[in-house]
């Protein structure tokens, strides 16, 4: 199934919902109508029991080239509060990004940059082809890559961190999977094969087990060692009264005991 909403395509590939950003002509650049229909996407697929993981991609040669320059033209024009809602509207695609229960895997070619690459290192994984570049180059033109911030500062160390956005400079595939920012790397020939055989891994696993993980991880963030462990009792105790846990047990007794 393959459906078009705007600048985003929707594809359901059995247990994989595909959602491709589908401005190639502006290098999927961020504007109001493709981030409402990313968000969009991204409830739908959330709501679909049948999916296990999302792909958010990009149409053409770029991942997303950040920000649209009809978004940075109404910068300086608009008022405070004006400013404060577009941002929001981002906030709430990031935000979204950690809320939907399955994991949501960035599938970077080409070039992830400013809040290209904040959406790609929002997802829970990051696979690239080996020619992708990632980088956040706005305080070149006096901008803060302010809310990417609280992403990155999750995801590398906090001198790598100062270093990636106060020099704006661009990082290659292999240099972003070296210190972190993304998963793995691919080669450009066969990007496309292995990230669908690296999704389709998560059809095979327990859709309620993946579900309970990802709550579990993301809200630890900022909990003290004994509250963690709290928590992690808590859904441990959860994931034992599942049918999948329950069912998984079965076998695995079932084959031990041969």
């Amino acid at each position: 199934m393959n459906e078009a909403t705007g600048p985003i395509l929707y594809t359901i590939d059995g247990a994989i919902a595909v959602i491709t950003l589908n401005r190639p002509e502006k290098r999927n650049a961020l504007d109001d109508e493709l981030v409402a229909g990313l968000n969009a996407a991204l409830r739908r697929a959330d709501a679909d029991e049948a999916v296990r993981a999302v792909i958010i991609t990009g149409a053409g040669k770029d991942f997303c080239a950040g920000a649209d320059l009809r978004q940075l033209e109404r910068i300086a024009e608009r008022s405070i509060l004006e400013n404060l809602r577009d941002a929001e509207t981002l906030m709430e695609l990031f935000l979204n990004i950690r809320r939907v229960r399955i994991p949501v895997i960035a599938a970077v070619r080409g070039r992830a940059l400013a809040g290209g690459c904040g959406l790609a290192t929002a997802c829970d994984i990051v696979l690239a082809a080996e020619s992708a570049r990632f980088g956040y180059p706005e305080v070149k033109i006096g901008f803060v890559p302010a809310m990417v911030m609280a992403i990155l500062r999750r995801n590398v160390s906090e001198k790598r961190a100062f270093e990636l956005i106060a020099r704006g400079e661009e990082l290659s595939a292999a240099e972003a999977e070296r210190i972190g920012l993304i998963n793995r790397v691919f080669p450009d020939e066969s990007f496309a094969s292995e990230v669908e055989r690296y999704a389709s891994t998560f059809a095979d696993r327990s859709r309620s087990a993946v579900v309970l993980t990802k709550r579990l991880l993301y809200q630890m963030d900022g909990m003290s060692f004994e509250a963690a462990l709290r928590s992690g009792a808590d859904t441990n105790a959860i994931a034992r009264m599942t049918e999948d846990c329950r069912q998984g047990i079965a076998r695995f007794l079932s084959r031990t005991q041969r």
